[in-house]
């Protein structure tokens, strides 16, 4: 369905994802804007690897209402707001993403909307 590109002459991905990911014509795209990690009560854990579950459920959520799913996800931009936060990120993410992976980019970014948020994920998915 979708073509992942990481072109020999570069320099492999430093972890799971692809540089780059083609889109056949005549799909659908759905945007997903950044999900945070609180649940539907409210609730804000305070592990990060915790909130990634959260916003990659609520990402699922979404594009289940658009007949995609974590497969179809062809970009992801996340954000966390320490290093000490990439690790547990990037655990669900690799767990959670189709082989071949999306293209993918990860930011250390100095806080959210609240300061217990620690995590913030949208993405772009075709089918």
């Amino acid at each position: 369905m979708f073509k992942h590109l990481t072109p020999g002459s570069m320099r492999p991905p430093f972890a799971k994802y692809s540089h780059g990911v083609e889109v056949p014509a005549g799909k659908r795209l759905v945007v997903c804007s950044g999900q945070l990690g609180i649940d539907a009560d409210d609730t804000i854990p305070e592990d990060a690897g915790a909130q990634a579950e959260l916003c990659f459920s609520n990402i699922a959520t979404i594009l289940a209402e658009a007949g995609l799913g974590l497969g179809d996800i062809v970009r992801i931009n996340a954000y966390v707001t320490d290093r000490i936060h990439m690790k547990p990120y990037m655990q669900v993410r690799d767990r959670l993403v189709s082989d071949p992976p999306p293209a993918s980019t990860l930011v250390i970014v100095s806080g959210f909307s609240r300061p217990e948020f620690k995590v913030e994920i949208e993405v772009i998915a075709a089918g």
